[in-house]
């Protein structure tokens, strides 16, 4: 009986797999062009590390795993958590966070972290989203200037550019922004998360939307009124421009300090990238995970409806496991749809080595044998890919599949040459 893969998780097929480890080796490289040093943590975490308050909504959708031996007594079980003591990792930041507590002191400061590695999630699969999926993070741990937040907007843009995204956008905005707006409009502040899921809905739902739930939220005319016209504020602005509008409409709300440092990290990102980026200040980006305390951002593309990329600056999180402040700063690339949107354009490597095929007749001795075998090795000696089989009966199709698979040169052996 054949068994197909838990559902939303998938097996890999090799034309997918020689692009998913070039796209890697490009990530690698490019990452560790600017510094980053690269490192593991398990996919197993505690529960307690893993349900901390901080990872938002995928704290729902984590991989529990049952307790064993003697921890697991089913008689005594009053509630779920009695029965997992451990679960699979739903993203890399949190178990980042955790490796730097117990080993910041083994490590440069500022930590310039690379990590690659399968999270899970136990959500709906979708296109370019699943259940079991690669994030390739990179994070500065103990730099509290904007430096770290150019460093890392830089560098996912220049992996963009290599891979051959010509054409993106970078989102910016601040979570001090967003709990100004939200005091601005008279939010209690124990009310902000259920209002920054709401703005998070506001490209599907549009503005209309978005103010008929603040409404069902609690907010009055007037105050659902005050938070949107603080968009309407920054209409038609660009840039540096479009955060001074928005501080000048909050009318004190915003400290100078906030608003200088978003602007500034819009010149220094512009000045520092060769490439083409278009920045755009964006009052309604939001990012889901609650660990974050400053500046937020996100790389778009046309290709995808969804960010291609996401990050921010999380300086209380790591001070959850070391016990004092700690600055932190991470930005994520969203692998699996880098990968779909590549696949559906039929994307090749570049540079790849030749490839040849050497196809032997059933039966061949194994003098002759031995002789294809030498000249297999010659030739990847000279830098080419040889691939060695037995002919089966449809030879046909045989060469139509490995022609498929990039084998341009198809060689047939025979211990009788006139075949």
């Amino acid at each position: 009986m054949i068994k197909k893969p838990v559902n939303g998780m998938r097996d890999i097929l090799p034309e997918e797999m020689e692009i998913r480890q070039y796209v890697l080796s490009v990530i690698r490289s490019t990452y560790q062009s600017f510094g980053f040093t690269e490192m593991e943590t398990p996919i197993v975490e505690s529960m307690e590390n893993l349900q901390g308050k901080q990872g938002g909504e995928n704290e729902k959708l984590i991989f529990k795993i049952m307790k064993r031996g003697e921890k697991f007594d089913l008689t005594k079980a009053k509630e779920e958590n009695d029965l997992a003591d451990s679960g699979l990792r739903y993203d890399l930041t949190m178990p980042l966070s955790r490796y730097y507590a117990n080993h910041q002191a083994e490590l440069p400061k500022p930590f310039k972290a690379l990590q690659i590695g399968p999270v899970f999630r136990a959500e709906r699969p979708q296109k370019g989203r699943f259940r079991e999926f690669y994030q390739c993070d990179i994070d500065i741990l103990g730099d509290a200037t904007n430096l770290a937040e150019t460093e890392l907007i830089t560098a996912m843009a220049t992996v963009l550019t290599r891979l051959g995204f010509d054409e993106f956008q970078i989102r910016i905005n601040d979570r001090r922004i967003l709990k100004a707006m939200a005091a601005f409009s008279g939010l209690s502040e124990d009310m902000y998360d259920e209002m920054f899921i709401i703005l998070d809905k506001m490209d599907k739902i549009g503005e209309d939307g978005v103010r008929q739930e603040l409404l069902a939220l609690g907010l009055s005319e007037e105050a659902a009124g005050r938070y949107l016209g603080l968009f309407s504020a920054v209409a038609g602005k660009a840039g540096t421009d479009a955060v001074d509008a928005m501080k000048e409409a909050l009318q004190g709300q915003l400290s100078d300090d906030i608003a200088e440092n978003l602007k500034e990290i819009f010149t220094l990102v512009t000045s520092s990238f060769d490439g083409k980026t278009e920045l755009i200040f964006d009052p309604t980006l939001v990012r889901g995970m609650g660990y974050y305390t400053g500046p937020i951002f996100e790389i778009s593309v046309p290709q995808f409806s969804s960010s291609m990329g996401g990050g921010g600056r999380y300086d209380e999180m790591v001070g959850k496991f070391l016990g004092q402040a700690t600055p932190a700063c991470g930005f994520s690339i969203g692998f699996e749809r880098m990968i779909t949107i590549l696949m559906e354009q039929g994307y090749k490597v570049p540079g790849s080595k030749a490839k040849t095929a050497f196809l032997m007749e059933k039966g061949l001795s194994a003098e002759k044998t031995s002789e294809v075998l030498k000249l297999a090795a010659e030739e990847r000696k000279n830098g080419k890919t040889v691939l060695t089989a037995a002919m089966i009966k449809n030879r046909k199709f045989q060469k139509e599949q490995l022609k498929a698979q990039g084998y341009e040169e198809i060689r047939e052996f025979y211990e009788n040459p006139l075949k």
